[in-house]
């Protein structure tokens, strides 16, 4: 499965369960997560799409960790079973 089909799957879940999930695109701050899940009730998280297997480049790593030290949820996603889980524990917070 490709990266452009998980992230495909991605949107229409977030999008069943009443959200949206559009891409993030942070010219001159490369490295940034793909995705940003907004959920109803102010649930929100960066997603990172990868094809199976694959992870995140070092860059993306340190860009991940900052988020985080921010308060930022930041999930990485490689495969279409993890979305579900994902989804719930976004909206658990």
């Amino acid at each position: 499965m490709r990266e452009k089909t998980i992230e495909r799957k991605l949107t229409l879940m977030v999008k069943k369960r009443g959200g949206i999930c559009p891409k993030f695109v942070s010219p001159g701050f490369d490295g940034m997560p793909d995705r940003i899940v907004l959920l109803p009730g102010c649930h929100f998280a960066f997603v990172e799409v990868k094809a199976p297997g694959e992870k995140p480049r070092p860059l993306q790593l340190s860009r991940h960790k900052l988020l985080r030290r921010l308060g930022f949820p930041v999930y990485v996603l490689d495969a279409e079973e993890q979305i579900g889980g994902i989804l719930d524990e976004i909206q658990s917070t």
